[in-house]
């Protein structure tokens, strides 16, 4: 029942990876193959993890020794699997970081309100940019590269970004200056956030880290558990007696 549970958790991660249209894995997921590839893993390794759940149930209620064998092996190959996976995300986190600021950047350079296409992505990075309280990927800087604000003299700004209580009612789009300087303006005229929002992921990462261990921790001690159950499971028995194998 436990390893049941806990496939349904990994299964509903993977599903809400997907779902997720309101938080920075939303801006991820639309626009990272790779991270579509991760939650569709996910989701496999759940409905696996929840089957073999069953199994073992089965297996060991029964007594019937290739049912744990079978779990035990598919319980050490998910494991493996998680472990290689961090590893993987440890030694390429330069590599993703990369990604990320590449995906940031096209964002913001082709960030236009009137996009309905890009709707649900540009409202995801507002989003990012009104909770997080920053702007930009490494600052407001960023913003200078879009497209729209280059043919209004900079003169405007994402609302998303503003730290001015008048645009609290405003979460998307652009604002406007209210006193241009000489037609024109930089991104230092902008009343806006000065931390960028790789900061910001980064301290929210930060100061996750102990939960987002402790949960994977959590799994892999579990994990150990059951292979060990099973494998203890297994000596026990001495021999099959397949009349216990439930007739359907």
């Amino acid at each position: 029942l436990l390893f049941q549970i806990l496939g349904a958790v990994i299964l509903g991660f993977g599903i809400w990876i997907l779902a997720d249209k309101t938080s920075f894995i939303a801006v991820l997921q639309m626009s990272s193959p790779s991270l579509k590839t991760s939650a569709y893993i996910l989701i496999g390794v759940g409905a696996l993890t929840m089957l073999m759940g069953f199994l073992g149930c089965l297996g060991a209620v029964n007594e019937i020794r290739c049912l744990l064998g079978l779990y035990f092996t598919c319980l050490m190959v998910i494991l493996i699997t998680q472990v290689a996976a961090g590893l993987v995300i440890y030694f390429q986190k330069e590599t993703l970081k990369e990604e990320l600021s590449h995906i940031v950047g096209s964002l913001i350079e082709n960030y236009d309100p009137l996009n309905d296409d890009e709707r649900n992505l540009q409202d995801a990075w507002d989003y990012v940019q009104t909770q997080i309280a920053c702007c930009g990927w490494t600052g407001a800087k960023d913003w200078e590269s879009n497209e729209i604000l280059i043919n209004q003299s900079m003169t405007a700004y994402p609302c998303s970004c503003s730290n001015s209580s008048k645009d609290l009612q405003v979460d998307s789009g652009f604002c406007n200056l209210d006193v241009p300087v000489n037609g024109t303006a930089t991104y230092a005229d902008w009343p806006v956030h000065e931390q960028g929002c790789m900061d910001g992921v980064e301290k929210w990462l930060k100061d996750n880290l102990g939960i987002i261990l402790g949960v994977c921790t959590g799994v892999a001690v579990i994990e150990l558990l059951g292979m060990i159950l099973s494998i203890s499971l297994c000596k026990n028995i001495h021999s099959e007696d397949y009349t216990k194998v439930p007739k359907s």
